[in-house]
């Protein structure tokens, strides 16, 4: 790819990023009524036309391509990938072969797995409509290419598995009273005189899953989320539909994958059980006796699957973002890391019933994630996928370096350090000589119970490739992957402490002898859209602008509008509105409250049928950012939820976000 700066990004006022300053930016009168237009799905409010050489170029980075792994079938896989507007399944027969398409929808879909019943040679997946998440399940036959709706096509189903003969599948559905998700346990294929499926067992609350369910079907663990540092596991038999508690505690423990052991006397299972991280240990069920499998490591581990015959265990850590993987032989208890596994962020893990061959997804900064099989007796890792570029030169993709920079408070007597991924542009990419300073982009990851990894982003690439932007991505206090200590700095009424970490940002940046302090952009999505609103009413003084994706503006009324099955679990990690002394915080650090604060331009993008954060909260601080005539760009997806999901979209919300940027951050500030 050549070193060109956008030439549609050059034709708006001002000279180009790092080049001499003209004027300093000046605050924008009051806005007139909102330009409002249709851009394909998209309703847009004062963003200007786009032009096309940015939308060519945009396009040319959203038309790199990734493959993820689904599943086995028989000797070849099944992968997500994207044809069209979103992934589809595709079948691999064999390494490097063509991706056969199987699905054409519409919608992306979440889940997918092949019958282990090869008589009914097919597979099921799940999907929503226009991002509502009330997910239905299907099963596609492979032979007629045909699929049939499984479930009620109305309320919200979670695929939880099938049993090993393929008889059977779990599911829970929130189809009772839209709030508890109910276990349904269903015979497939499904009797015809059977009638509408009930519920195999009623539950409570919205954060259940099917941890694990035993090689011969008569019993399942079902683990209880009650919030990211706190789980409970219950042993539910089939047989006689009763559901005992197993393993309680004295304090709160969190649970990770779960596996049975091929004899169903125990569980092989991921806990933070007297220790900081998601340690691998085995549960003795007659005993209760909890033995560790995997001591001295020191990080999470993220994923473990257990071979059909039970004799190996294949787990991943997750060492400061970066993934490794290990081998346990469940006789001996020995475990082994796996090499020649290239740096970078592993999923999809899947063992084949012959219990050697493990389908592996693998992604890096510098290169899409695509399906890999690794045979582990001899250590061979063939790639099975190799994805499009889009006429990109990989050669081009940034790698970023891992830093830890001090932010405000003290651990141990020392500064506490807020990991951070840096992600640099080429020194052809900066302009006004050498020793320029470039400006800076502060991306902010969701969850709130989420982690930033080292993984491709094509929207991370553009920024640095094409503006010559550095783009910092920081793990602030509340962040996964750092210990349940670290996850729990946020909680509550310490919320804005994490805010706190990006004042420290800021700080840092003003240090680096490359970066300028004075042309620093923020952005984030979901709880990252609070974050960027938050960060603009409390340094608002420091910035050039910010973006909001889906982002929370007020958490009492985000409580009271979330979906039903999400509100007391979001409660839980953010505090309950109900109490008088957190409803009187809430409206402290709620970004909406502070609204006057923010002078500098936003960009706003929300979906019309998120059920997470609903479309209110963007529209509510749009309104008041309007009012108060801070400019303000505002797009709304009406085939969206709480996502950024249709290439469309993205091509067109990705280009005003690049165009947005490039308009705020390319004057330098006179000195």
């Amino acid at each position: 790819m050549k070193n060109l700066l956008l030439a549609g990004l050059l034709v708006a006022t001002g000279p180009a990023l790092g080049q001499a300053p003209t004027q300093a930016p000046t605050q924008a009168p009051v806005q007139a009524p909102a330009a409002r237009r249709d851009v394909g799905n998209l309703t847009v409010e004062n963003v200007p036309e786009l032009p096309a050489d940015l939308l060519a170029r945009v396009a040319q980075y959203q038309n790199v391509r990734g493959a993820t792994v689904a599943d086995w079938d028989g000797a070849g896989l099944l992968v997500s990938t994207r044809f069209g507007e979103v992934p589809q399944l595709c079948a691999v027969a064999a390494p490097g072969a063509e991706r056969k398409q199987l699905t054409n929808g519409k919608e992306p879909l979440t889940a997918a797995a092949v019958c282990p019943d090869r008589r009914q040679h097919g597979f099921l997946y799940s999907a929503d409509a226009g991002g509502n998440e009330n997910f239905q399940l299907y099963f596609q036959d492979l032979g007629t290419g045909q699929a049939r709706l499984l479930t009620d096509g109305r309320s919200r189903n979670q695929f939880q598995g099938w049993n090993r003969a393929g008889t059977q599948l779990a599911y829970l559905s929130n189809q009772r009273n839209g709030a508890d998700l109910d276990l349904f346990v269903v015979d497939f294929p499904a009797k015809a005189a059977a009638g509408p499926a009930t519920a195999t067992l009623e539950l409570k609350g919205g954060g259940w899953r099917v941890a694990a369910w035993a090689g011969d079907g008569r019993q399942m663990i079902l683990a209880n989320y009650k919030s990211v540092n706190e789980s409970e596991l219950y042993r539910f038999d089939l047989g006689t539909r009763q559901l005992q508690r197993l393993h309680p505690t004295a304090a709160p423990v969190a649970y990770g994958d779960i596996e049975f052991s091929a004899d169903g006397r125990g569980l092989f299972l991921i806990s933070d059980e007297g220790s900081e991280f998601q340690s691998l240990r085995y549960l003795d069920l007659a005993s209760g006796r909890l033995t560790p499998l995997a001591p001295g490591l020191s990080w999470d581990i993220t994923n473990l699957e257990r071979s059909r015959d039970g004799r190996r265990l294949v787990f991943a850590s997750n060492e400061g973002g970066y993934s490794k993987l290990y081998v346990l032989d469940t006789q001996t208890r020995q475990f082994r890391p796996v090499p020649g596994v290239p740096a970078g962020v592993i999923g999809g893990l899947r063992l084949h019933d012959d219990g050697r061959r493990l389908a592996l997804s693998l992604s890096s900064a510098r290169g899409s994630a695509d399906a890999y099989v690794l045979d582990l007796t001899i250590g061979a890792l063939t790639r099975w996928t190799t994805s499009e570029t889009g006429g990109l030169d990989p050669a081009t993709f940034v790698e970023p370096t891992l830093v830890r920079y001090p932010t405000f408070d003290q651990v141990g007597g020392k500064p506490r350090l807020i990991p951070a991924f840096v992600y640099r542009p080429r020194p052809a990419k900066v302009g006004g000589g050498a020793g320029s300073r470039v400006p800076v982009v502060i991306s902010i990851h969701g969850g709130p119970e989420g982690q930033s990894l080292p993984n491709f982003s094509a929207f991370n690439n553009m920024l640095v490739n094409e503006l010559g932007v550095a783009l910092l991505v920081p793990n602030v206090r509340g962040s996964t992957g750092y210990g349940k200590t670290y996850v729990q700095l946020d909680n509550g009424p310490k919320r804005e402490d994490a805010v706190r970490d990006i004042g420290a940002l800021l700080d840092w940046i003003a240090t680096q002898p490359d970066l300028d302090p004075t042309r620093v952009a923020v952005v984030g999505g979901s709880y990252g859209g609070y974050m960027s609103l938050a960060t603009m009413t409390n340094y608002n003084a420091r910035l050039r602008c910010g973006v909001d994706l889906f982002g929370i503006s007020n958490f009492v009324t985000f409580l009271k509008n979330t979906s039903a099955y999400r509100a007391d679990l979001r409660r839980a990690e953010y505090g309950d509105e109900r109490d008088p002394a957190m409803l009187a915080a809430f409206e402290t650090i709620s970004p909406i409250r502070k609204i006057k604060n923010i002078t500098r331009p936003m960009l706003v993008y929300q979906g019309q049928n998120d059920p997470r954060v609903p479309r209110s909260e963007s529209e509510q601080m749009v309104a008041g950012l309007r009012q108060q005539g801070t400019p303000v760009w505002y797009i709304l997806a009406k085939d969206e939820g709480h996502s950024l999901a249709k290439k469309a979209n993205r091509d067109f919300t990705y280009g005003a976000m690049m165009l947005f940027f490039r308009d705020n951050l390319e004057q330098a500030a006179v000195k």
